[in-house]
């Protein structure tokens, strides 16, 4: 594509965005005089900010970005990474793992592993979640960089410079915190740059029905004309959105990635910290208006040859809709999408590998000051590495078929080391690390076996989806067997590490006033959603 032509208006905007940010980072830096701060924002912060933070940690190059090409790539079924790829998870999340978490007074997901098992899986865990930061990171440098080019003219590789640099500033100053606040401000810009481009279109159009009926008919459906099972030949199935996306995909990333449990963990209670994420699901819910929707009209307006590329289908559609003005506001729509994605990548890889790497085993009993400069350096660090990762994401024709990958690799088996670990006694220390190590293995072996034309499925997706199930399926089965055969860890151990129905004394345990009537209105406006949408 060639640069889009912005005026003086459009730059104002986008000099205005980046310099708010920069000046939050500013605002809050004189409060970063504790790691506890820095890492953790004081575990001070209302419900309603630690929610809108979750949505917008998630409404990075995946979000964004990545959901529009995906819409432009397999249609209407691009509403499932919603309706069946986060509103369940989310709600599990916030009914029985959130009181969890946020009792057990833990500062991440590995440490939590720590407690729950043992340290060789905390470090297996701590490990493979800095590569992923590292690696999720460089795709939303990536997205902002095809912005930058796209709006700007500049090259690749300056672009890449520049947004990472601009994301380093405001994360080093202000920590989680500014981090936080940031999300907040780019969520609602997000909302505001993308709702004139859904207008357009359904104008354009004359509504859903309309948009819906210029479709071909496999890709204006949610759930009609899918197979039940068959991967080998379908871009999806059932079985695969279901099982695949639904539950493993879905609860590995919600429940157990540390990038979006940091933000309900800096939540003042645990009142707050289970309500951020069923507030989360309630955004999610419609969430698919301003992603799927314009990826919808991507299939009938964009130029033929973006097939290639279906990552320049958002850019495509400002230049076709946005006069200026808008395009300068679309502009930092799509830019505080990747930002607060990569700042949240950094934030999570910073704290992981501050607390329980060098902290636990590197470096101990220091000064809390020399972790607080030890976060920084980090912060420094992983923003350089994520520019090299970057170009790693080229080599992919859509966002979500690369963040998917990744997920089944690293998110996947993680889900079933927690639902075993969160859920019964008897999982054993050495049972969570081999069925985590296994898991994770097996998930790149079927991953090889795809690569190397051994196995067959009909798309990308659909290999994801199954090498999730594999990845899962196997470190379940290896955590039972290894568990039956090695000693369980002393009961008194656990308190507060696994569920119970009976509700603990204290503060810590109790649920939020109200929440399983909320969850039960969320889950009925989801099946009339996916009703409707059939």
């Amino acid at each position: 594509m060639n640069a889009i032509r912005l005026n003086s208006g459009d730059y104002a905007i986008i000099i205005g965005y980046f310099a708010t940010i920069v000046l939050i980072g500013l605002r809050l830096r004189r409060r970063m005089v504790s790691s506890t701060e820095y890492f953790q924002a004081g575990r001070s912060l209302p419900a309603l900010v630690t929610g809108i933070a979750f949505v917008a940690a998630n409404c990075g190059a995946l979000e964004i970005m990545g959901v529009v090409s995906t819409s432009a790539k397999y249609g209407a079924r691009a509403n499932q990474f919603y309706w069946i790829g986060a509103i369940p998870a989310l709600l599990f999340l916030g009914l029985f793992m959130m009181p969890i978490y946020y009792g057990s007074k833990t500062r991440s997901v590995p440490e939590f592993l720590k407690l729950r098992y043992n340290e060789a899986t905390r470090v297996l865990n701590a490990i493979s979640f800095a590569l992923l930061m590292v690696l999720v990171s460089g795709i939303s440098l990536y997205a902002m960089a095809i912005i930058m080019r796209t709006f700007l003219g500049w090259s690749f590789n300056f672009s890449v410079i520049i947004a990472a640099a601009c994301v380093l500033t405001y994360v080093i100053l202000g920590g989680l915190a500014a981090t936080i606040y940031n999300e907040v401000l780019q969520f609602i810009l997000i909302v505001v740059g993308l709702t004139p481009m859904v207008f357009f279109v359904l104008r354009d159009f004359h509504g859903i029905a309309g948009l819906r009926a210029a479709l071909p008919a496999d890709l204006g459906h949610t759930w009609e004309g899918l197979s039940f099972v068959r991967p080998a030949y379908s871009a999806m199935d059932i079985v695969g959105i279901i099982f695949g996306l639904g539950f493993v995909l879905s609860c590995g990333y919600w429940c157990t990635d540390f990038l979006l449990i940091q933000r309900a963990l800096a939540a003042r209670d645990v009142e707050a910290a289970s309500a951020t994420p069923l507030i989360a699901a309630t955004a999610k819910l419609f969430f698919p208006a301003l992603v799927v929707v314009p990826g919808l009209a991507a299939i009938i307006l964009i130029p033929k040859g973006l097939a290639e590329r279906y990552d320049l289908a958002l850019p495509a559609l400002m230049s076709r809709y946005y006069g200026h003005g808008l395009l300068g506001l679309g502009a930092v729509a799509m830019l505080s999408s990747f930002m607060s994605g990569m700042a949240g990548n950094i934030t999570a890889f910073n704290t992981v590998w501050t607390y329980d790497l060098y902290q636990s085993y590197i470096v101990r009993n220091r000064p809390d000051r020399h972790y607080l400069m030890v976060g920084r350096v980090a912060t420094v660090v992983v923003t350089l590495m994520s520019i090299g990762t970057a170009y790693i994401a080229l080599r992919f024709n859509s966002l979500m078929d690369y963040v998917q990958l990744l997920f089944s690799f690293f998110n996947a088996p993680l889900f079933a080391t927690f639902l075993l670990g969160m859920f019964t006694r008897w999982a054993t220390p050495a049972g969570g690390f081999w069925g985590l190590l296994l898991g994770t293995a097996a998930s790149l072996v079927h991953r090889a076996a795809y690569s190397a034309h051994l196995v067959s499925y009909g798309s990308d997706m659909s290999a994801n989806f199954y090498g999730a199930i594999v990845a899962w399926s196997v470190c379940f089965i290896v955590t039972v067997l290894v568990s039956l055969a090695t000693k369980k860890k002393p009961r008194p151990e656990l308190e507060g590490l696994i569920y119970v129905r009976e509700p603990r004394r204290g503060k810590e345990s109790r649920r939020p006033a109200g929440s399983w009537a909320f969850v039960a209105a969320i889950l009925v406006v989801c099946v009339m959603l996916n009703w409707w949408l059939r």
